[in-house]
């Protein structure tokens, strides 16, 4: 089975300076996915720190946004490259602060809220300051609950 037939691959912001910018990037449905992997990587990075959490949604519009809960991530935040050490999370939050650098967090969707609707999932990243740093993210969206050729879109 070709990649694309197992994970949905989708931007969730691109390279570029946030500086004195926060992003709140696009909520993603976990209805027809087990798994979501939020990818983040660093390029050049003048000195902030910028804070990151996750959120949950009942819409993809984001209604009703609250925290979600996580407690690891995978980060080579050394710029080790190739190098992912699994990492504790203290409050759900940790930062960005290095350039060069890869963390990976991964949640079940099963830690939703889904007893109330919360369906949808975001990365939420503060801003780093009055630095020019860069930085972007892609979700990975895996364990399809539907096998098809062509998987099932996340911003519904």
């Amino acid at each position: 089975m070709l990649l694309g037939q197992r994970l949905k691959i989708l931007g969730a912001n691109f390279p570029q300076n946030y500086s004195n910018t926060a992003s709140t990037d696009l909520y993603v449905s976990l209805k027809k996915f087990g798994r979501l992997a939020v990818i983040i990587t660093t390029g050049a990075w003048a000195g902030g720190t910028a804070a990151v959490t996750l959120k949950q949604a009942t819409t993809q519009a984001g209604a009703g946004a609250k925290a979600l809960a996580f407690d690891t991530l995978w980060t080579d935040a050394g710029g080790t490259q190739g190098t992912l050490v699994k990492t504790a999370v203290v409050n759900s939050t940790f930062n960005l602060a290095n350039a060069n650098a890869c963390w990976v967090v991964e949640v079940d969707a099963r830690t939703l809220d889904l007893a109330t609707s919360f369906a949808y999932a975001a990365l939420d990243v503060a801003s780093p300051g009055a630095n020019a740093d860069f930085w972007s993210a892609v979700y990975v969206l895996g364990d399809a609950l539907y096998a098809q050729e062509a998987l099932a879109s996340v911003l519904v």
